[in-house]
C-alpha cells in the first residue's frame, strides 16, 4: 500500500464490464478495482489515476479525485454499460470528459478523455496516467516494463499481463516507483523495475480556447506478454471511433433482444433496462457463473464477501432473467451448476466461477433446494422444442440432489436437518430453509414426472415434501405471534441458555462424541422477511392462506423502518445498522401482488425504484436514517427482485383486468 492510496471505498457508484472484465468505478471516473478474466477473481488494480499537470505547476492535480476543487458529473451512456464522467475545477481551465467502458468479446478497457480548454487564452499541459497493478492482488515479485516498438508500459506478473497505451505516442515515460514522479510531473524515463507501477506522459501545447483535444488509454489484457501486446495493437489499429461504436451497439442489440418492460412507465423502463445490463456484467463469459456482487470488501473486514456464486441467490436471479426472456444466460447457469455439485448430491453455500468451494461457514441447505427449484423455473420457462435436451442435461444432477435433500430428514420432526440460515447467521432448522427443500423435492418430482421415471421416485419425493408442509404448517407455526416461527432447534451459545428459559422457551443439551456440550433452543420466534418465502416463491401455503396472509402482515408490521421506510431483514437485525433492503421490501411486494394487494405491492415497488443510486443501480441496503445508499452496489439479487416484482404487478393486473371483463359480460 502506498501514499496514493488510503483503503478502498466500500461503496462505488458504477461498473463496466463485458463479462470477461469486471470494473468497478467512484462518480469522479476513477476506475479502483478490475478483475479479469473472470469476473469474481482475480482482482488486479492496486490504483489506475489520470491527472493534469498544467505548464510551470509544480504538481498533478487528480481529476478523478475531489482534491483541488474537482467537480464531477457522471451517468451511463443511455442504454449502454459505458460510463461517463465530466470533471470541472475552478482552479483549472481545463475541464475533463472521460468514458470508460470494456469493448465486447475483446481483453481490453478503454480510457477516453476529451480535455477542453475553457479559460480565456491558450493552455499548455500534460496528462499523466498513473497505473499500480498487483496482478491476482499479489503484493510481490511485480514488473513494469516499457516496449518501445508498442509505445506501452507492461505491468506483469506470473502468467498475467496488462499493456497499457495511448492512442498517440507519449512524451515521457517511467516504469516503477512512478507516483512521485507522476505526480511531481518528473518522469525519469526508467524502461524496466520490479515494482507495480508506472506512469505515461502526454504533452498538449497551445490549445487554443474552447478547443477540444483528445487522448485514448487502452487496458489490454493477457495471459503472456506478447498476447498482452497483441490484444493492444489490435484495440490500437482499430481505432476508438471503431470500438466505441462497437461497445454501444452490442449494448443496445442486447437491449433489443429481448421484449421492453412489461410496465411502460418511464423510471420503471430505464431501471429495467439497468437492471439487465448489470446483470449481464456479473455473469462470467466463459463459465456461466453469476456473482452476488463485485468484491468490495476484499480484507473481510465488514463482511465475508460478495464475489461469489449462491445458488439461492441465482435461483431468483436466473428466473429474473428467464422473465426478461434472457433464457440462454439462465441455461448456462444451471449448466455451470454441474461443476459446483459434490458427489454426495449437495450444493454447498457458494462457490467460485469454476465450480469449486469459496469460503464457507458450512452447509446451508436453501442452497441446494434453491437450484432445483430454478431448474424446474427454467425448465417451464423453455420452448417445449428445448424442454428434453435441457431435462437430459440436469437429470443426474436433479437425481442426486433430490436424494441428498431426503437423506437430509431429520426423523425426529421430518424437517431437513440444521443447517445455516439464508443471512448465513445461524444454525438450526430454518422454516424457509425448510419450505426451500419442500421446493427443491417438488421441482425434482415434477422434472422426474417429466423424464419418465419411475412412480416410486416421483412419489417418494413427492411424500417426503408433503411431510415437511405438514410440519411447516403445525410444528413451525406461531400462533401467539400470528407468524411462522423463523425456525426450530436454532442453536445457542451457553450464554444465552438463561436467557432463553427465562423466556419460558425449552432449550435441549446435547454432548458430542468429543465432549462438547451443544445447545439448542426449542423455537426461534424473530420475525423475518424470509417467512414470505414460505408462500412466494416456494408456494407451501397458498398467499391467500391465513397463515401467509398473518405472516405477511406481521413482517410489514414489524420490519418497515420508521421516517426512511422499506423493509429490513428481521426484527433484531444489527448487520452495517439493521438498514431496510431493497430485496426484502421488493418481497414483500410480490407477496402483495400474489396475493391480489395491487396497491401495495405498487407503492412497495416504488419506494425501491425511489432508492436506486445516482447511477441508476439497486444496492442490497438504505441507510435508515438518510435514505442513502448503505452498501453494496450493484447487488445482483435486488436486480433480480426488482425485475421479478415488475413481472408480478404486470401479470397480476392483467388477471385482475380479465376478470373484471369477464364479470361484466
Amino acid at each position: 500500500m502506498t501514499e496514493y492510496l488510503d483503503n478502498k471505498p466500500y461503496l462505488i457508484d458504477a461498473v463496466i464490464g463485458n463479462s470477461r472484465f469486471l470494473g468497478s468505478v467512484l462518480r469522479t471516473g476513477r476506475l479502483v478495482r478490475f478483475w479479469w478474466p473472470h469476473v469474481d477473481m482475480p482482482q488486479h488494480a492496486d490504483a489506475i489515476r489520470g491527472g493534469i499537470r498544467m505548464a510551470g505547476a509544480d504538481r498533478t492535480s487528480w481529476f478523478d479525485g475531489t482534491e483541488d476543487g474537482w467537480r464531477h458529473e457522471a451517468a451511463y451512456v443511455p442504454r449502454t454499460n459505458i460510463y461517463s464522467v465530466q470533471a470541472s475545477s475552478p482552479s483549472s481551465p481545463i475541464g475533463v470528459r472521460s468514458e470508460l467502458y470494456a469493448v465486447p468479446d475483446e481483453d481490453v478497457l478503454v480510457f477516453d478523455y476529451r480535455f477542453t480548454n475553457n479559460g480565456s487564452g491558450p493552455s499548455s499541459f500534460s496528462f499523466y496516467f498513473f497505473a499500480s497493478i498487483l496482478a491476482s492482488e499479489n503484493p510481490y515479485y511485480h514488473t513494469t516494463q516499457f516496449h518501445p516498438h508498442a509505445d506501452a508500459l507492461v505491468h506483469f506478473r506470473h502468467d498475467y499481463s496488462f499493456a497499457v497505451s495511448g492512442a498517440n505516442v507519449c512524451t515521457k515515460y517511467q516504469a516503477g516507483y512512478a507516483w512521485k514522479a507522476a505526480d511531481s510531473g518528473s518522469l525519469n524515463g526508467d524502461s524496466i523495475q520490479m515494482s507495480p507501477e508506472g506512469t505515461m506522459e502526454w504533452a498538449f501545447n497551445e490549445v487554443a480556447p474552447g478547443e477540444t483535444v483528445g487522448m485514448t488509454v487502452y487496458l489490454a489484457a493477457g495471459r503472456r506478454q506478447e498476447a498482452a501486446l497483441a490484444a493492444l495493437a489490435e484495440a490500437k489499429s482499430a481505432g476508438i471511433s471503431s470500438l466505441r461504436a462497437r461497445t454501444f451497439s452490442y449494448w443496445q442489440n442486447f437491449l433489443d433482444s429481448v421484449p421492453p418492460c412489461p410496465v411502460d412507465r418511464p423510471d420503471l423502463n430505464e431501471l429495467y433496462e439497468r437492471s439487465l445490463l448489470a446483470m449481464r456484467l456479473m455473469t462470467d463469459e466463459q463459465t456461466g457463473s453469476i456473482i452476488a456482487a463485485p468484491e468490495f470488501d476484499e480484507r473481510f473486514s465488514r463482511c465475508g464477501g460478495y464475489a461469489y456464486c449462491w445458488g439461492r441467490d441465482a435461483a431468483f436471479i436466473t428466473t429474473a432473467l428467464d422473465k426478461a426472456g434472457l433464457l440462454e444466460m439462465s441455461t448456462r447457469f444451471y449448466e455451470w451448476t454441474l461443476t459446483a455439485q459434490d458427489s454426495d448430491g449437495a450444493w454447498q453455500q457458494r462457490h467460485y466461477h469454476d465450480g469449486s468451494l469459496a469460503p464457507s461457514w458450512g452447509l446451508q441447505i436453501d442452497e441446494g433446494s434453491s437450484i432445483l427449484w430454478g431448474m424446474y423455473q427454467h425448465y417451464l420457462a423453455l420452448p417445449e422444442q428445448e424442454r428434453s435436451a435441457f431435462l437430459d442435461s440436469v437429470w443426474e444432477a436433479v437425481r442426486k440432489g433430490a436424494e441428498f435433500l431426503v437423506r437430509s430428514i431429520d426423523g425426529s420432526n421430518n424437517l431437513p436437518m440444521a443447517s445455516h440460515d439464508l443471512w448465513e447467521e445461524r444454525n438450526g432448522q430454518h422454516t424457509y430453509s425448510s419450505a426451500a427443500v419442500y421446493a427443491g423435492l417438488k421441482a425434482a418430482a415434477s422434472l422426474a414426472e417429466r423424464k419418465g421415471e419411475a412412480a416410486s421416485l416421483f412419489g417418494g419425493w413427492n411424500g417426503t415434501a408433503d411431510r415437511i408442509a405438514e410440519k411447516i404448517t403445525t410444528l413451525c407455526w406461531n400462533e401467539e405471534n400470528g407468524a411462522f416461527y423463523r425456525g426450530v432447534n436454532l442453536a445457542i451459545e451457553a450464554w444465552k441458555v438463561e436467557q432463553a428459559e427465562q423466556a419460558g422457551m425449552p432449550v435441549s443439551r446435547i454432548v458430542d462424541e468429543k465432549g462438547y456440550t451443544r445447545y439448542r433452543q426449542a423455537f426461534d420466534p424473530i420475525v423475518d422477511v424470509s417467512l414470505l418465502g414460505i408462500s412466494v416463491p416456494f408456494a407451501v401455503v397458498a398467499p391467500d392462506h391465513p397463515q401467509a396472509v398473518r405472516t405477511a402482515d406481521a413482517v410489514e408490521r414489524a420490519l418497515t423502518v420508521p421516517v426512511v421506510g422499506g423493509i429490513k431483514r428481521y426484527e433484531d437485525d444489527n448487520y452495517i445498522g439493521g438498514n431496510p433492503w431493497i430485496l426484502t421490501t421488493l418481497w414483500l411486494a410480490q407477496y402483495r401482488a400474489s396475493n391480489g394487494q395491487l396497491d401495495e405491492a405498487q407503492k412497495l415497488l416504488d419506494w425501491a425504484v425511489r432508492h436506486r443510486t445516482i447511477s441508476g443501480l439497486l444496492p442490497e441496503q438504505v441507510d435508515r436514517s438518510t435514505g442513502d445508499t448503505a452498501w453494496v452496489v450493484p447487488l445482483t439479487w435486488s436486480h433480480a427482485m426488482f425485475i421479478l416484482t415488475v413481472h408480478l404487478i404486470a401479470e397480476a393486473r392483467t388477471k385482475s383486468e380479465l376478470s373484471a371483463e369477464s364479470a361484466n359480460r
